[in-house]
């Protein structure tokens, strides 16, 4: 199976070198000039387009879609018109509509749509799943999670479509079911019209909570995920180092809880998974195993709606006292 990848910027590369890698990539589209002889030089059996249309017209299966988010609707609408599978990086599209667009339109032609969740395919994550499904610390009580750093503000967008995209989808993929509220507040910190620290809190059917923490103004690098459960908790810290001061992620069980007498219990920790596992390459390999065997992707456009919907919705909060309810 061989497919084109459309963007081969900052993220894009990655995506190429990974699927060329793979024996998996035909042709790059890729629009500024500087980028596209770089491909060329690198790659000299691939070939090389400058408009998304031309590989749309040639014999691809699929296409996978790495160009900035506003372009994401256009690109995705027009392949899967033209008949072809497609992967689109976070997020989706911009907006809840144009997002159910591409999925019903997929739906409709029948083609495999994914989204590039890639933390779903990070092998601590799908740990976690597993770890959360088997009751290993009783029932999900609430979610925390931070992805923190002295980062590159950007003119565009604010802190949570650029960063929270990836917790949310983890935070939704654990809870396994969709929020039924939204509370957002953000600041603008550096004078800027986008949010550059920002919290969001969910609450879910079921009584659990996500608190979720983004900022690229802070003074150390942070990417933690913790689990609190009625018998333990879990921490997942993507950036524990080997050592050789690679990072590693590590999941930690905590057997710690308070009991119904409101007692503390203290029975320890330990380590309970380490690893990488390349998840980019984990992702697109389970794209193409979707696109060959026609089953829905882990990261499929419908499951991609909920992280949508609750950008969509946090995203006005910024005036109002009150919590949304999401119909």
């Amino acid at each position: 199976m061989k497919v084109s990848v459309v963007g081969a910027g900052a993220w894009g590369k990655n995506i190429v070198r990974t699927l060329h890698a793979m024996g998996a990539l035909d042709s790059v589209v890729e629009a500024k000039d500087d980028l596209r002889e770089g491909i060329e030089q690198t790659y000299s059996d691939v070939v090389v387009l400058e408009d998304y249309r031309d590989a749309l017209s040639s014999n691809v299966s699929a296409l996978v879609i790495a160009t900035p988010a506003h372009t994401h609707f256009e690109i995705g609408m027009a392949a899967i018109e033209a008949g072809k599978d497609v992967f689109i990086e976070k997020p989706m599209t911009l907006g809840y509509d144009s997002s159910l667009a591409l999925v019903e339109a997929a739906e409709k032609a029948g083609r495999i749509l994914m989204t590039g969740h890639l933390l779903l395919y990070q092998p601590a994550v799908q740990w976690l799943k597993q770890a959360v499904n088997q009751g290993m610390i009783g029932k999900l009580l609430s979610i925390h999670q931070e992805r923190l750093n002295l980062g590159r503000a950007i003119p565009v967008g604010n802190v949570l479509w650029s960063l929270g995209v990836h917790d949310l989808a983890v935070a939704l993929y654990l809870a396994g079911e969709s929020p039924d509220e939204v509370l957002y507040r953000g600041q603008f910190a550096l004078g800027t019209k986008n949010e550059d620290d920002s919290y969001v809190h969910l609450t879910f059917p079921s009584g659990a909570q996500l608190h979720l923490h983004n900022s690229w103004l802070w003074p150390e690098r942070r990417r933690r995920t913790t689990l609190i459960g009625t018998r333990g908790m879990l921490v997942l810290d993507e950036v524990a180092q080997d050592e050789a001061g690679k990072d590693k992620p590590t999941i930690t069980l905590h057997r710690k809880r308070i009991d119904p007498d409101l007692k503390n219990v203290d029975e320890g920790s330990e380590v309970v998974f380490q690893g990488d596992g390349e998840p980019l390459k984990l992702e697109l390999q389970h794209f193409l195993e979707c696109c060959q065997s026609r089953t829905e992707p882990i990261s499929s456009g419908r499951s991609a709606l909920d992280v949508i919907r609750v950008l969509e919705t946090a995203s006005p909060q910024l005036e109002g006292p009150e919590p949304e309810a999401l119909d």
